[in-house]
């Protein structure tokens, strides 16, 4: 897996977690439920990445 895609789904993890605490905090029960979908988003993302480079490896 590349350094950018590293840095990707960090940063669409850290976003995701970003929206769900302020939803959290403003009581919007929306921006919470994006916040929790951009994290697994995120996630799955790093996961077929790494899958991806078991296979090329």
């Amino acid at each position: 897996m590349g350094l950018t895609d590293k840095l990707d789904n960090a940063k669409d993890k850290a976003t995701g977690e970003a929206k769900e605490a302020t939803g959290k905090a403003t009581d919007n029960e929306r921006l919470e439920a994006e916040g929790k979908v951009d994290q697994s988003e995120a996630d799955l993302k790093q996961a077929g990445e790494k899958v991806k480079d078991a296979f090329n490896n």
